[in-house]
């Protein structure tokens, strides 16, 4: 007898078990949120979910955006958070770890983990996939910290490599005849013998300004593109439908992956140890085309978005030729530019499309008037003639205000 109940017991806890487990199964393939609200969501007891909060979801945005700026750590952030108002209950600012959790909890991009699977949610995503992304890289590139803590700011450290032996460039300072103090920039000749010398910071900064300057637009005609781009934003954009369908096509491309790769993982074709991380890669994926589409649904002017972007930058850019924000100055060139090289007390970069686009017409310009290519003086920025330039090998045109590509037609 004490058989037969313990054994209706151990029937009744299993179903019990089960039917628990079905349930959150049926809640995950419906996207409801199975416990206790993450930060910067509340429960919704009707739709059975979780939705923004109104106020806590925009500091979460601005805890990504200050930390994709790499300017932060985590224990400086947990006090710019703090300053926002979020605080342990004893007032204190939030643990690193608590931080951490935050920036890596793909919640806020609209997925669900449940034993260390993702679900797609069909909860509002609070962040984009760009900015999560952006977010992750700074925390990989700190993961593993200097062994000595930086003691010194020197601003333009870890921008620029040696361009005779490749090494890093590395900072120190010096004390002048008259009791000042400068800064130095040279070579950590870690790889061998070099012959560079020293290069005072004054004049780095100065030559990468000076470089600057060669994307840099007179505000004329910054003035006449962002008028433009809010002319073009007024009217119908015909490729927008064609764009919205591929954007369809993906998301129907990857639904149909992720199906077959869920249909292969139940007839036991392929391990879990595989399943989970590319259903992991598929279901960003997902949700990132869909904010995509959402975005262009909302706006039906992902192709301006850049462009003006573009001529924004190009208006910071002249700001910053008149700056002594030398970190600024660096991330700037960092975003924009390209192998940063120190040789021969000469700073040189490339730089990213389309702003080579501004450089390469630069020095065209200056050859074709006998002036020197290295750097533009100031009579290049100041003239608004650019429009008229042509070349037979070029990649782009500009013609009646507008950008062209010779084999795509509108650059943006």
């Amino acid at each position: 007898m004490l058989q037969v109940a313990f054994g209706q017991s151990k029937y009744y806890s299993d179903n019990l078990v089960e039917n628990i487990n079905r349930g959150i199964r049926q809640k995950l393939r419906r996207g409801e949120w199975l416990t206790k609200a993450p930060f910067g969501y509340v429960n919704n007891t009707k739709t059975r979910t979780i939705e923004p909060h109104p106020t806590l979801s925009k500091v979460i945005v601005r805890a990504f955006e200050e930390f994709a700026t790499g300017k932060h750590t985590l224990g400086s952030l947990a006090e710019f958070l703090a300053e926002l108002g979020l605080e342990t209950k004893n007032r204190t600012p939030l643990a690193k770890a608590s931080i951490s959790r935050m920036l890596t909890n793909q919640a806020y991009l609209g997925l669900v983990k449940h034993k260390g699977e993702y679900h797609e949610g069909r909860f509002e995503p609070i962040l984009s996939t760009t900015l999560f992304e952006a977010v992750q890289e700074v925390l990989r590139r700190k993961a593993k910290p200097r062994k000595s803590k930086q003691r010194h700011d020197f601003p333009f450290t870890g921008l620029m490599t040696c361009g005779e032996c490749g090494s890093a460039i590395t900072a120190q300072f010096s004390r002048g005849k008259c009791g000042g103090l400068y800064r130095y920039y040279r070579c950590t000749k870690k790889k061998g013998v070099c012959s560079q010398k020293y290069l005072q910071e004054k004049d780095l900064a100065a030559q990468i300004k000076t470089r600057l300057q060669g994307v840099a637009l007179c505000d004329e005609w910054i003035d006449k593109m962002l008028k433009q781009v809010d002319e073009w934003e007024k009217e119908n954009n015909h490729s927008s439908q064609k764009f919205v369908q591929n954007l369809k096509n993906k998301v129907s491309e990857t639904q149909e992956k992720l199906d077959k790769l869920v249909s292969a993982y139940i007839d036991g074709d392929i391990p879990k140890e595989n399943y989970l991380p590319k259903k992991e890669e598929l279901l960003k994926q997902k949700v990132s085309l869909a904010n995509d589409l959402e975005d262009f649904g909302q706006t039906g002017k992902n192709w301006l978005q850049p462009l003006r972007a573009w001529i924004l930058d190009t208006k910071k850019a002249d700001f910053l030729t008149k700056s002594d924000n030398f970190h600024e100055i660096k991330f700037f060139v960092q975003r924009i530019g390209t192998n940063p090289v120190l040789s021969d007390k000469i700073v040189s970069y490339n730089f990213v499309q389309p702003f080579d686009f501004l450089a390469e017409f630069y020095a065209s310009r200056s050859r074709r008037r006998g002036e020197q290519t290295s750097f533009l003086n100031s009579e290049n920025l100041q003239s608004c003639d650019w429009w008229t330039w042509r070349e037979s090998n070029s990649r782009f045109i500009i013609a009646n205000d507008v950008f062209y590509h010779w084999t795509t037609g509108p650059f943006f």
